[in-house]
């Protein structure tokens, strides 16, 4: 009989710590979205989203940034497409930022944002502090793990209809 006790308590402790699990996945989820909204209107008013301060900020990173070559290489490719990819960098900021912020397909979003800031952070490889990039791409990719939308989103709504989804 004791045993069952103690298998039910640590059940409802289980499911205790789950739940606060899930609110500090979902406060950090907010965080990012957060940074990313941010990010978009500050450089939307630098001009950054515009093919010549985007080709510029790019060529910087190329002449400045210590990442491989490789990198450098796929990096002119974008400051040589900067018409195309300028929107498409800022749509994408304004996106993830969004889709975060609201818990709305938290999963591929973070992975999305995981891969999006990992590869801004191997182009800022020695001009910025290491740490400055990593921790909110180790945050994204431990959304993605967590199913950080099911607290205080979208995807807690989704989750209650199709809790068996690998989207949320």
């Amino acid at each position: 009989m004791k045993t069952i006790a103690t298998s039910l308590r640590s059940e409802v402790n289980t499911g205790s710590h789950l739940q606060q699990a899930g609110n500090g996945l979902a406060l950090v989820r907010v965080t990012i979205g957060a940074m990313f909204v941010w990010v978009f209107f500050e450089n939307l008013g630098k001009g950054l989203y515009t093919p010549a301060g985007y080709a510029g900020l790019i060529n910087y990173y190329i002449k400045s940034s210590h990442c491989p070559a490789a990198w450098k290489a796929v990096m002119g490719l974008a400051a040589n497409h900067a018409s195309m990819a300028a929107p498409m960098q800022g749509l994408t900021e304004i996106s993830l930022g969004i889709l975060l912020v609201i818990g709305l397909l938290t999963r591929p979003a973070a992975v999305v944002a995981f891969l999006f800031l990992g590869s801004l952070w191997i182009s800022e490889w020695g001009t910025s502090w290491i740490w400055e990039l990593l921790v909110p791409v180790l945050a994204s990719l431990g959304l993605a793990i967590g199913s950080a939308g099911r607290r205080w989103g979208v995807d807690a709504w989704l989750s209650q209809r199709w809790p068996s989804s690998r989207w949320w």
